[in-house]
């Protein structure tokens, strides 16, 4: 045991490292309560993925729409594979987590019919219950007023340009953590509790709609530690991501333009599928189609004015979508596995919890329902915020520091062979040979989709094209030796 670290330390009652809007809401959450919190950012706080979010939030607000339809849409986007207790705890808070939002300042679009909200319909929802701020610019409005009030917060203490270098621990718990900055130095963190909010891994993949930073960095560090990790197998595809040879391929454009009635076509200018339908199949008829030419996307009839940032975008690489149609194919998108946690974020280390598109408590199961990410963010990261704050002081010895952990970036050709054998439809050779990817984390994904022997989902494997019923509801587990085996949940 060392008495005091030469690096400098903060202590803090509750470390929350990523902010995006899980982060930065549980931040917020903690501080409500009394907390003293450290919130760790690779970069300024309104620069997260988050900031990027088309999508909106998922919330059973109308006089027609019940939590009993928002969880029926919620759990058959799963492909029987989702958490309903994880689901339930979703649909039941999230109208609540709206409200806060809206205390805390954030401005949703209204209905200038009903005075309302605005409601819209995106794919595998039943009815309008999805609230968006700017149109397409939902993440943008959330994290700008949330940063806002984090910078200025007196019992949050703000680390821009920082990573986590390390997850520490002592004697089997979490005590908090070791940041690194991007001058080379590094400060130690202590705290009761560790929230890890990091974000997904979609980038891991050579097209994604991502910034190239979301490569599961949280995950790999949590794991390194000794965490397990859930579900590894299911990644979901965007299906409209636009095709543009340059920096703006894989820009995403939201679901919610289908929703306002734009329309896929193939190549003879033909509708091929229901584009409200949940996304893993939609991505896959995209992909298929796109084999005989490419496919676009129909958006003349959609009022641009309606999604500003999705109109500058396309005018910035020339495309008008009053007149012209836009070229689009799938990218990786959204990652439903992660971290494993119970519906108060906590993972298999006590102390640390994780949050948002790092976590995995079960909730999206095989197939996220569109904007129940954003819900997730708010819902579970209020939870874990508590339980967070709830844990034990540290230790008055402080232990000995963790050394710096694995380098969590990927090189080119890991991204490539995630692309080429786990993508959209995955071989069993493919898969055996992605295994042995020197990338951990990329490894561990090709075990846990060797392992599901079936197609449910996102995840389609070419030898085993439906559904297994011994798996439904079987989770994949990965221990910290990286051993397999399927858990039940609920």
């Amino acid at each position: 045991m060392a008495s005091e670290p030469e690096t400098p330390l903060l202590r803090a009652d509750v470390a929350v490292v990523g902010a995006g809007a899980a982060g930065i809401f549980a931040a917020l959450v903690a501080a409500r309560e009394g907390a003293r919190v450290a919130l760790v950012s690779r970069r300024p706080l309104d620069q997260s993925a988050s900031y990027w979010a088309q999508g909106g939030i998922a919330a059973a607000l109308a006089h027609d729409d019940s939590v009993a339809e928002h969880l029926a849409d919620t759990m058959a986007a799963g492909r029987g594979l989702g958490r309903a207790s994880a689901a339930r705890v979703l649909c039941e808070e999230s109208p609540e987590r709206v409200r806060d939002l809206q205390r805390l300042g954030v401005r949703f679009d209204g209905d200038r019919r009903g005075g309302g909200l605005a409601l819209g319909l995106e794919g595998g929802h039943s009815t309008r219950r999805v609230v968006h701020a700017g149109g397409s610019a939902t993440g943008r409005r959330i994290t700008r007023q949330l940063s806002a009030l984090a910078a200025t917060h007196e019992r949050i203490t703000v680390l821009e340009w920082t990573t986590a270098g390390a997850i520490w621990t002592s004697e089997g718990r979490c005590v908090g953590l070791r940041g690194d900055t991007r001058d080379g130095d590094s400060v130690l963190v202590l705290s009761r509790g560790t929230i890890l909010a990091t974000g997904g891994a979609a980038a891991l993949w050579a097209r994604t709609t991502n910034p190239r930073g979301a490569i599961g960095a949280g995950i790999t560090l949590a794991h390194a530690a000794g965490a397990e990790l859930a579900d590894l197998e299911f990644q979901q595809f965007h299906p409209t991501a636009l095709v543009h040879d340059g920096d703006r391929d894989g820009f995403l454009i939201t679901e919610a333009i289908r929703g306002e009635g734009a329309t896929l076509v193939n190549p003879a200018g033909e509708r091929f599928v229901d584009e409200l339908a949940p996304r893993d199949e939609v991505a896959l008829a995209v992909q298929r189609e796109s084999a005989a030419g490419p496919v676009h996307l129909d958006m003349r009839e959609v009022d641009p004015g309606s999604f500003p940032n999705i109109a500058q975008a396309l005018a910035e690489v020339g495309l008008d979508s009053r007149r012209e149609l836009i070229p689009v194919a799938p990218a990786a998108h959204y990652t439903m596995g992660g971290i494993a946690t119970d519906l108060e974020g906590r993972s298999s280390i006590p102390g640390l919890h994780a949050i948002g598109e790092c976590a995995c408590n079960g909730l999206h199961g095989a197939n996220r329902l569109a904007s129940n990410s954003l819900a997730d963010c708010f819902v579970f990261g209020r939870r874990a915020a508590l339980a967070a704050a709830a844990g034990p002081a540290p230790q008055p010895v402080v232990p000995e520091p963790p050394p710096p952990g694995p380098n969590p970036v990927p090189v080119p050709a890991t991204r490539e062979a995630l692309w080429r054998h786990g993508g959209l439809e995955r071989s069993p050779e493919g898969l055996v040979e992605l295994a042995e990817d020197p990338f951990p984390l990329a490894a561990l994904i090709a075990r846990c989709a060797l392992a599901r022997e079936e197609s449910r989902g996102a995840h389609r494997r070419t030898d085993h094209p439906t559904a297994q019923p011994q798996l439904a509801g079987a989770h994949s587990l990965v221990d910290a030796a990286g051993e397999h085996r399927f858990e039940s949940w609920d």
